[in-house]
């Protein structure tokens, strides 16, 4: 690997500048990704290994960021288990047929990565060569809450009124659909690393909406069963859940490298109470992006400064970068985190 930055500071491993990249940095603010996606439909670009293997390089081409993340969807997961789904453009996912009942649950298996999802580790296997060593490649999958609860619901709320509803008035139900789901996120996981992922990461975009019992309950119990029996050669293990910085200190047990933060939380206070135990990822926040290189640059020295010295840390935006933001603020911003970081190390 020639440069190791991004999984060295994964295991908290010393480094001589804080590595740097972004969730969502295959996307819309890209022009090359335009182009591309202007000649296919989204599903199709997440299905044909290698135009997802092309948009998952071009930040590396582009901006420069110490590690790639495949692009797909997590969604990807619910459709390999037995359900249809859409990408409605400016609404996001639609399941025309969700989950509501204890006989679709039954119906939906437990997905075989290897036959149903093989189309992401072709994309994994295409993009590693194309790569040839240049940065680590990053794996993906959501959470089985968070998965659930698109399932359930049909596609994004404000409520998840249908998912809620589930988890409370037929929890065993509810429980079975988690299993499954759990089950295929793992062996999923597993495959990714096979085909060559040098760490993954597990989105729980959903667990801040949870009450703190319930997250514990449902999201951190399905992360804690994938995370403890995933098959793995030393890969780094990233858990990120939106939202939930009421359970810091409980996902920092339950046995993954890295706890991602979001823009809402100090990372200093962060450091203090789980930091010894893992290594942090983020957390600028993304509206930053939209101010001046200059302000950026302003606002990524504070995130270090928070840090501090020592390894542990990988720059992040506290969530995704949004499809507006000009590519070069995007470009300023791992700039600033090469340039500034290097004090700290």
């Amino acid at each position: 690997m020639q440069n190791d930055l991004f999984l060295r500071a994964c295991k908290r491993q010393n480094v001589d500048r804080t590595p740097v990249w972004m969730m969502r940095q295959a996307g819309r603010y890209l022009p090359e990704y335009r182009a591309v996606r202007a000649k296919s439909d989204f599903l199709t670009m997440c299905k044909t290994p290698e135009l997802a293997a092309e948009v998952t390089l071009q930040p590396v081409d582009i901006l420069g960021v110490d590690a790639a993340i495949i692009f797909s969807d997590i969604l990807v997961v619910a459709e390999a288990m037995g359900m249809t789904w859409e990408m409605v453009e400016a609404h996001g996912p639609h399941f025309p047929h969700p989950i509501r009942s204890r006989a679709d649950v039954d119906a939906l298996k437990v997905a075989d990565p290897e036959k149903s999802l093989r189309y992401v580790m072709s994309a994994i296997e295409t993009t590693k060569r194309h790569l040839a060593g240049r940065v680590p490649l990053i794996g993906f999958a959501g959470a089985p809450w968070t998965l659930a609860a698109y399932m359930i619901e049909g596609g994004g709320s404000s409520s998840f009124r249908y998912a809620k509803g589930m988890m409370l008035d037929e929890p065993e139900t509810f429980q079975l659909l988690l299993e499954k789901i759990s089950t295929t996120v793992r062996l999923y996981l597993e495959a990714q690393l096979a085909a060559g992922a040098d760490a993954v990461q597990i989105f729980d975009t959903w667990g801040g909406i949870l009450t703190p019992e319930a997250f514990r309950k449902y999201s951190l119990e399905s992360i804690f069963s994938i995370v403890s029996t995933l098959y793995r050669e030393g890969q780094p293990v990233i858990i990120f859940s939106k939202g939930a910085n009421h359970a810091l200190k409980e996902i920092s047990q339950i046995g993954a490298d890295v706890v991602g933060l979001d823009w809402t939380v100090d990372i200093d206070e962060a450091r203090t109470l789980i930091g010894e135990r893992v290594a942090l990822q983020g957390n600028l926040d993304p509206s930053a992006l939209y101010a001046s290189p200059e302000a950026i640059r302003k606002e990524v020295k504070i995130v270090l400064r928070k840090f501090g010295k020592g390894s542990g840390h990988v720059f992040n935006l506290g969530h995704g970068i949004t499809p507006d933001v000009p590519v070069e603020h995007a470009r300023a911003m791992v700039r600033a985190v090469k340039e500034e970081s290097v004090i700290y190390h």
